[in-house]
């Protein structure tokens, strides 16, 4: 006896609905993890930009064209995550749409150099708007049986696509009110998911969330390990500062090491249990991010500073390396470890991002920031993490 077949889906598409935030075993999908590696592109052609304009003592310039490189980059990568953990349903059009993205990343990433030379945002702006664009078309096709959250969906869609307009009317602009408009484009970005989930929750799953940032943590610190090479090679070739060079590749593989440990210390998903918790969660994390960037930018500029490559004077070049790991650990401290840490470790924690700032001062800055990330490291070793309801206060 033939038993009948399930109908084909229209046109081989998986109807788009709303994902369980209680799925068991949810992590993430191969297409995500290919989605993070393009970005491993746009964060090193930013983390190198930054690395010359500070080797070239152009500071200001340089964080404030990297501050807002990477926002492009960070809001890309966080409104497609976000995305993907309530509607994901990795059919054809899904994929087709996230390699748009991708594709966007890309010609992103070679709009980032003009940025920092000239403040040249057309090529930046145009790829992110077709990122953009990529997105809500996501967002319209999730509006469809969305249930509950179709009115947030459409509230996504509808905002994403008239701050894009806006996006392209700001390269008819130059001058200050070009980069005044940016910032409020800026702020007109951040402020839509606040608009479109008050209207209507999308459900997020806690652990596929934060193991997305966990992964793209991962490619950031990776950049580091990557300026830790960089000065193993130029150790090779310049035996002037052949020993200078080995203890910076090995100090710096430690405090990455410890920055690793310290963010996967708290269990991150319950950092994200009410809407107000997940947007400190999501928004915070530009900070942490970009402070890991910058890192191996810092690295980088302590290799020229020993190979006498470098413009800055030591202790400006120190800044470059304490200033991003404070930031780091100061971040993570906030949205993630201090609700599930005691008092010793809430102290600690803080207390030793705060001594890393005043090791700039010292002759060698980065073996006592090295020291104390191990001893920030021991006290996390020996007190387990406190469940919320549980902690000490």
């Amino acid at each position: 006896m033939a038993y009948p077949t399930a109908p084909r889906p229209r046109f081989r598409l998986t109807p788009m609905r709303p994902r369980d935030p209680n799925e068991p075993g949810r992590t993430a999908s191969t297409l995500e993890l290919f989605f993070d590696l393009v970005f491993v592109v746009a964060v090193s052609a930013a983390a190198v930009q930054l690395h010359h304009a500070l080797t070239e003592d152009h500071v200001v310039d340089g964080l404030i064209s990297y501050a807002m490189v990477f926002f492009g980059i960070w809001w890309a990568w966080m409104n497609f995550t976000w995305f993907a953990t309530s509607f994901s349903t990795d059919d054809w059009l899904y994929r087709v749409l996230t390699f748009i993205q991708m594709g966007g990343v890309l010609v992103l990433a070679a709009g980032i150099e003009p940025v920092f030379v000239d403040r040249d945002f057309t090529v930046l702006i145009l790829a992110y708007v077709v990122m953009r664009v990529a997105m809500i078309a996501q967002w319209l096709r999730a509006s469809r049986r969305a249930g509950r959250s179709r009115r947030a969906t459409q509230s996504y869609a509808i905002g994403i696509g008239i701050v894009q307009i806006l996006w392209l009317f700001q390269l008819t602009l130059s001058g200050p009110l070009a980069i005044t408009t940016l910032i409020l484009l800026i702020a007109a970005e951040l402020a839509v998911p606040i608009v479109a989930e008050r209207r209507g929750l999308t459900p997020w799953h806690p652990h596929h969330i934060t193991e997305r940032y966990g992964l793209f943590t991962l490619i950031l610190l990776g950049e580091s390990l990557l300026a830790t090479a960089n000065a193993i090679i130029e150790a090779l070739h310049d035996d002037g500062a052949l020993g200078p060079l080995i203890s910076i590749s090995i100090l710096t593989l430690v405090v990455t090491a410890a920055l690793w440990w310290i963010y996967f210390w708290p269990p991150h998903h319950e950092a994200i249990g009410s809407f107000g918790d997940s947007l400190r969660y999501g928004y915070v994390h530009y900070f942490v991010f970009a402070a890991a960037g910058a890192l191996s930018a810092g690295i980088e500029v302590q290799i020229d500073v020993l190979t006498g490559e470098s413009k800055l004077s030591e202790v400006a070049a120190s800044f470059t390396v304490t200033v991003p790991i404070a930031i780091f650990v100061l971040g993570i401290w906030w949205i993630a470890l201090r609700d599930n840490a005691d008092r010793i470790v809430n102290t600690v924690v803080p207390l030793g991002a705060v001594l890393v700032l005043l090791d700039t001062f010292f002759p060698t800055p980065v073996t006592v920031t090295a020291l104390i990330m191990v001893l920030v490291v021991v006290v996390l070793v020996l007190r387990d993490p406190t469940p919320r309801a549980g902690r000490l206060v």
